[in-house]
């Protein structure tokens, strides 16, 4: 924490520089990719998703092969080249990045099960953020999440931001840092806090039938063997993935009582702890990390500025774009219709603006920072920046 960030990607960039892999002597690998299986954007089976054509094509590549030199200026070096089937593409970079734009949506959306929308999400907390899914992972699945953790060295080595939205504790665990069992449950599942807040400020027996007899009413309790006619609750609830699991052995048997209402609460915040550290989805997002970057290289990064590499902002930011302008030919920042250009963006939205991003250069977040730092014509840019204003091609009209 005592390190600025600016120092720290200084130090990162270098060690990507020189544990490059792949030299200018070898051919990019390449992959093909049908669109045609993704058309009118439904997907109809995760296989035909661009993420799984591409894991499979990329998994017989050697990672070494994956491992390029940093972004720098014109059209950069991409840790491999996208073929669109029937489509003919000019140059690697838009094709690139509109590849990486589509899988960020594929994963954040219900064809592919890798991800999943946190429950906090259902009361308008942490909206639209995403977690590992919990659950035991087949051999299949664990290459998926592998590959998921290649792209994100991919990316950055690329210098393209994903458009990701993940909660804090994915980048807290994957840089290796203790989840907090208080915030990190509240952010992730507002609802399974509260609840577990309730049994542990029970003062007294009453307090504690009442709160059994509220759940009784929502149906996650039954009756007590002893008094049949009373509610109680049992050592089960329900996963993230929404299974009833026992929370101890013969769980489903054990009534919660005064006695272990404390020990009942500590097992559902282990519970969720667990389920948010997701161990063996993580390990294998970090071995497929790890094929394209040091991850000796993450302990020095907090959470926040792992995603911020990896990530970049989740919003657009004009007056570093208005830096990053080059004026072509003839044209000036005082035109008037240069001004009109830029007062129009101003009144875009957030959403707008991504989506004018999307248009202009096939990816929905700009970089963070950039290499010239304020701008300038002189100094080296990677994609997007400079974005570059041109006259009309033809002499008519206006």
């Amino acid at each position: 924490g005592l390190i600025f960030y600016d120092t720290k990607v200084t130090v990162m960039n270098r060690v990507l520089n020189a544990t490059v892999q792949r030299t200018a002597d070898h051919a990019a690998p390449e992959i093909t990719l049908d669109p045609l299986e993704i058309v009118g954007g439904e997907i109809r089976s995760s296989e035909n998703s661009y993420f799984c054509q591409a894991a499979r094509q990329l998994g017989c590549v050697p990672s070494s092969q994956l491992c390029v030199k940093l972004a720098s200026g014109g059209d950069p070096t991409y840790a491999f080249n996208i073929r669109f089937t029937g489509e003919e593409v000019h140059g690697t970079s838009g094709s690139f990045r509109h590849f990486l734009w589509q899988v960020c949506k594929e994963l954040q959306s219900s064809s592919l099960s890798l991800l999943l929308l946190c429950p906090s999400s259902a009361v308008n907390k942490n909206k639209g953020k995403y977690i590992l899914t919990p659950s035991p992972i087949t051999y299949a699945e664990e290459q998926l999440f592998h590959f998921f953790g290649q792209l994100l060295g991919i990316a950055i080595r690329a210098d393209v931001p994903l458009p990701l939205d993940l909660l804090p504790s994915f980048w807290k665990t994957l840089v290796g840092e203790p989840l907090d069992p208080d915030v990190d449950l509240q952010e992730a599942d507002i609802l399974t806090y509260n609840y577990v807040k309730k049994f542990e400020n029970i003062n007294d027996e009453t307090e504690l039938e009442a709160l059994c007899a509220e759940i009784a009413s929502q149906h996650l309790a039954t009756e007590s063997p002893d008094c049949p006619n009373k509610p109680c609750c049992k050592f089960t609830y329900l996963s993230l993935t929404g299974e009833e699991v026992e929370l101890c052995p013969r769980g489903r048997h054990i009534p919660v009582g005064w006695e272990n209402k404390d020990v009942y609460a500590a097992a559902i915040r282990s519970l969720r702890m667990r389920e948010l550290q997701t161990p063996e989805c993580m390990t294998a997002v970090r071995a497929g990390l790890g094929s394209i970057i040091p991850l000796q290289l993450l302990t020095t990064l907090t959470p926040l500025e792992m995603e911020l590499r990896t990530c970049g902002l989740p919003y657009i930011n004009l007056e570093f774009l208005k830096a990053h302008t080059m004026y072509q030919v003839g044209l000036m920042e005082t035109d008037q219709h240069i001004e009109f250009f830029w007062s129009a963006l101003e009144m875009f939205t957030q959403e707008e603006l991504c989506k004018f991003i999307k248009f202009a250069c096939n990816q929905e977040r700009i970089p963070f920072t950039c290499p010239c730092k304020d701008g300038g014509p002189d100094t080296a840019h990677v994609p997007p920046y400079p974005m570059k204003i041109a006259p009309p091609d033809g002499a008519a009209g206006t």
